[in-house]
């Protein structure tokens, strides 16, 4: 089944107003950007966005920040991003901060058909705060709900027409369980292949995951921290 489409415009055909949208990607690596960038000429607003972090500034989901299209942030790290701040300590900002592993798995259960799952993860802290807790082995553990959306964005490495897709190093890490928990799942790849040409040994999320796929054009690729040594 073919499921390219012609561009970015065309993949994010759909996406209204108030809904929750995935996004992958771990700081400013292997984010949708091709994706984002179109959110922000749509002008949805009151969007629901779970993704690991915020962007900065003025790059990732940053952009949709600055034009105040989020109504909520469920993330994990958002320390990059001085309007993310302003914005949740006005209380412009809905956001919820889950442990990191928490929302990975959260992800990775809603893609499974999983409901709920009990982790030690946050328990004794504001996380667990109205939360179910149980204790198994001799821990507490607190029950967290999987985590849905109407759109998952991923950006991958390599893509073939029937949604196969590839992710390269480090760009593997958000983006499979969110293309898993999408009811539409949208992949912006660098590479568009014709199907069978990938080796099946090494594909990381099969098509039947993926709704809709294009040819993102050219990426940034910043590096959102650079560490130097010193003499």
């Amino acid at each position: 089944m073919n499921k390219v489409v012609n561009n970015v415009v065309d993949a994010c055909e759909g996406i209204k107003d108030g809904m929750t949208i995935m996004l992958g990607g771990f700081g400013l690596c292997g984010i949708p950007e091709n994706s984002i960038a179109q959110l922000v000429k749509l002008g949805v607003k009151e969007l629901t966005c779970i993704s690991n972090n915020a962007g900065v500034d003025d790059f990732g989901l940053g952009l949709l920040l600055q034009e105040k299209q989020i109504k909520k942030m469920i993330s994990s790290y958002v320390g990059e991003n001085d309007e993310f701040e302003r914005q949740m300590l006005s209380g412009e900002l809905e956001v919820e901060l889950i442990p990191q592993g928490s929302l990975a798995e959260r992800c990775r259960a809603g893609g499974a058909g999983i409901p709920a799952f009990y982790t030690p993860a946050g328990y004794g802290t504001e996380v667990a705060e109205g939360k179910e807790v149980r204790e198994f082995n001799g821990k507490p553990h607190i029950l967290e709900t999987a985590l849905t959306a109407d759109f998952a964005i991923v950006k991958a490495w390599k893509g073939d027409t029937e949604g196969n897709l590839i992710f390269k190093g480090t760009a593997r890490n958000f983006n499979p369980m969110m293309a898993m928990a999408g009811k539409i799942t949208i992949a912006e790849v660098e590479e568009l292949v014709p199907a069978g040409e990938l080796d099946p040994n090494q594909i990381h999320i099969a098509g039947i995951f993926v709704q809709r796929i294009f040819k993102g054009a050219e990426y940034e690729k910043r590096i959102e921290q650079r560490t130097v040594r010193v003499k």
